[in-house]
């Protein structure tokens, strides 16, 4: 079957739920989110579908500079920086202060597109159904071999 939602290859991941928000049925949206995994997509997913994953950050609103240069110049991803989410979840780098942690957070977003940034913002308080209209049910779908649940 043909997608109708054609990504760039490498998709920024806020192009990946949108395509997945615009998406009408739960078989597209499954469709769309198999053809585009991604370590840093399923890292996202899991922080914010599995209660056992505890955000070690502050609830709320984050204080940081947006990134303003243009799509796709002078930016890293959360394609790249997912490798470095365990810094922020109980169990990852349990080492870290509590300031490190969060002047960690705030450097990788201000290096993030602002869109990019937005979704890790939502992720780290698990309200990323509150822009993108994406279940853990239809991720659960998708992504049979996730094991949820045991993680912290």
């Amino acid at each position: 079957m043909a997608t109708t939602t054609k990504l760039p290859p490498n998709p920024f991941m806020h192009e990946v739920l949108e395509a997945i928000s615009k998406a009408r049925t739960k078989d597209k949206k499954i469709q769309i989110l198999k053809e585009n995994r991604s370590d840093a997509l399923s890292s996202l997913l899991i922080w914010n579908f599995d209660d056992t994953v505890i955000s070690m950050l502050p609830e709320g609103e984050v204080p940081f500079n947006k990134n303003e240069a243009p799509l796709g110049t002078d930016h890293t991803s959360l394609r790249k920086e997912c490798r470095n989410f365990y810094h922020f979840v109980k169990g990852g780098n349990d080492s870290l202060s509590k300031t490190r942690r969060e002047s960690m957070f705030i450097q990788m977003l201000e290096g993030l597109h602002p869109e990019e940034a937005e979704i890790l913002c939502l992720v780290k308080d698990k309200a990323l159904s509150t822009k993108f209209k994406l279940t853990k049910t239809v991720v659960e779908s998708a992504y049979p071999d996730i094991q949820w649940g045991g993680r912290s």
